[in-house]
């Protein structure tokens, strides 16, 4: 197929067609983002003569500004890519390009589409979709809550102004129901789609995955297409990353982190409950303890146990069961 790498950007994107292969000529475009760009990168190609159905695009998540692009790409029956920013740029150093820019961006991604031949990109359902867009939203009211709730403590420790504190009890409030009001939109939205309601239960059976981390894995697992657990984990990014070499480099082992960080931050707080109320997670973690490892590195391999034993409830749509898993 012929690669066509694109760096997206907020206002514009940046195309760059390799027609001829990766060390073949290349042609470069700028366009504007919005919601017809798809059918303006098409229309640019049917000037190269090139079909749509004969292009494998290749771009990176940036938020939600790579959307309209890919979905709409999609719509268009073109083979999309949507890579991991840490590997195209573990990939152009390999290559030996340290150059970053757009255009040098979109060209080295035209190049990793060529040379990794990556999967294809298949969108998640509209009802995930809306999941993932309902957690954000929850996810968002819960950082504001945070941050007004630490001004309170604040103001409450000083000769604190007594209209700002007003003004902070008032916002707290405000947050504090659209966060109820947020949420109940979320357990409706799980409720009213059996598939993602029968999910949910599987899901927060397992001891220590409470509603907030079940649903958000419920999104991370339904809204991509993981071939098995450790591909999960890793996309989430608590798998191990060791750094040993010869003899003379022995590193400690440290959790790799490239996946979202609000996804980590739910399930830590997920491991720190299964150490103390699950039982094979709790001896698990006892045995790493046991073996030398840090208490985070323990926590860390609690973490991805619990990614796995999610895949597994889900794929296998049963309810987690404690002594199956003890034995496995």
């Amino acid at each position: 197929m012929i690669q066509l790498g694109i760096d997206v950007g907020k206002s514009k994107i940046d195309l760059c067609l390799r027609p001829d292969g990766p060390e073949g000529r290349r042609k470069t475009k700028v366009l504007p983002n919005g919601p017809d760009v798809a059918v303006k990168v098409l229309e640019w190609l049917t000037k190269q003569k090139i079909s749509g159905t004969d292009v494998q695009v290749v771009m990176e998540p940036t938020g939600t500004y790579h959307e309209y692009l890919a979905y709409g790409l999609h719509e268009h029956g073109v083979r999309v890519v949507i890579a991991s920013p840490a590997r195209v740029r573990a990939f152009a150093h390999g290559m030996g390009i340290l150059t970053k820019n757009d255009t040098v961006d979109a060209d080295v991604l035209a190049r990793y589409g060529a040379l990794r031949q990556p999967d294809a990109w298949q969108p998640p359902s509209p009802a995930i979709r809306e999941l993932k867009a309902l957690l954000s939203r929850r996810d968002a009211l819960v950082r504001d809550v945070g941050r007004e709730q630490n001004l309170l403590e604040k103001l409450l420790s000083s000769r604190r102004s007594q209209l700002v504190e007003a003004s902070v009890r008032k916002i707290l409030h405000a947050l504090n129901d659209e966060l109820q009001a947020v949420q109940k939109l979320i357990d409706d939205h799980i409720n009213t789609h059996p598939g993602l309601k029968r999910d949910m239960k599987y899901l927060t059976s397992v001891t220590g995955i409470g509603p907030a981390t079940g649903s958000t894995m419920l999104a991370v697992l339904r809204g991509n297409h993981f071939s098995n657990a450790e591909q999960a984990a890793s996309w989430v990014g608590v798998v191990p990353r060791e750094k040993r070499s010869g003899s003379s480099v022995r590193g400690r082992s440290r959790m790799s982190k490239n996946g979202p960080p609000e996804v980590r931050a739910k399930l830590y707080m997920a491991a720190m409950t299964a150490i103390k109320h699950n039982p094979y997670l709790k001896g698990f973690y006892e045995r790493l303890i046991g073996a030398g490892k840090a208490k985070m590195s323990a926590l860390g391999g609690v973490m991805r146990k619990l990614v796995h034993i999610c895949y597994g409830v889900l794929m296998k749509q049963q309810t987690y069961d404690e002594n199956y898993v003890a034995a496995a």
